[in-house]
């Protein structure tokens, strides 16, 4: 009798600690999808930029599927995504987008799915640009960190 009671509370406490976890992880989802948008908005900062790449380990690994397909994790990762950010911070005239659904893995992954419409001047090209599209991130966690970071179109 004693053994059970032991066990209930056992379970009862796994229980309330993974709802806390997939709390914590839905809060830090909208954190990350929050401040991501943020950086492609049309008054994105460096501030914007650098509020949003905290979020990320130093050697973070990103695949965008077509364009970049090697999502290895390299030492200057977060270097690079900031020199890659910053190019395109600003080129948009309108940006808009809707976080969709959340989806949590224990404490080691998220999958944010979410739809964006953005219209801009592409700075490399000169040319005007207009996309709308539904994009699902999956995003591993390490240490409270995003550590890689895969993005899928629908």
């Amino acid at each position: 009798m004693i053994f059970q009671k032991y066990a209930v509370v056992f379970w009862l406490a796994v229980l309330v600690t993974s709802n806390a976890q997939a709390q914590n992880l839905e809060k830090f989802a909208q954190d990350y999808f929050d401040k991501m948008v943020a950086t492609q908005a049309p008054n994105a900062t460096e501030k914007s930029l650098e509020e949003y790449l905290v979020l990320l380990t130093d050697d973070v690994g990103h695949s965008h599927l077509p364009y970049v397909s090697d999502d290895s994790r390299l030492p200057d990762g977060k270097a690079s995504m900031r020199k890659g950010m910053t190019f395109y911070l600003g080129s948009h005239t309108y940006y808009d987008a809707k976080l969709l659904n959340v989806f949590t893995f224990n404490d080691s992954a998220i999958a944010i799915r979410y739809s964006n419409h953005a219209k801009g001047i592409h700075p490399q090209s000169k040319q005007a640009i207009e996309y709308q599209q539904i994009m699902m991130e999956v995003l591993e966690i390490e240490n409270g960190k995003v550590a890689v970071i895969r993005k899928y179109h629908e």
